[in-house]
């Protein structure tokens, strides 16, 4: 998922809400073997996860919409530049 940060949100609480996604929902989803965090240089921001299939990548999607951590975390985000892709791996 890339995207930027919501108009006026601080990066230290943005960093704060994704720490809190990352140990109270993301590590508590099957499936999920990695997440990473990292912004760019022009600002923009990624979130890669690894998932050991893409079935459990889409049941997390379908979790991620009621979710109130997931939810806050998206508060810090402009949703407007929200885009995500799927890769898979070759080897």
């Amino acid at each position: 998922m890339r995207f930027h940060l919501a108009p006026g949100t601080a990066e230290a609480g943005f960093l704060a809400a994704d720490r809190a996604l990352q140990e109270e929902f993301a590590y508590h989803q099957p499936g999920l073997l990695r997440r990473t965090t990292a912004r760019g240089d022009d600002g923009a921001w990624i979130v890669i996860d690894l998932w050991s299939s893409g079935a459990e990548a889409d049941a997390c999607a379908t979790r991620w919409e009621v979710d109130p951590v997931a939810q806050r975390f998206m508060d810090k985000v402009d949703r407007a530049t929200v885009t995500t892709e799927r890769y898979t791996p070759l080897a």
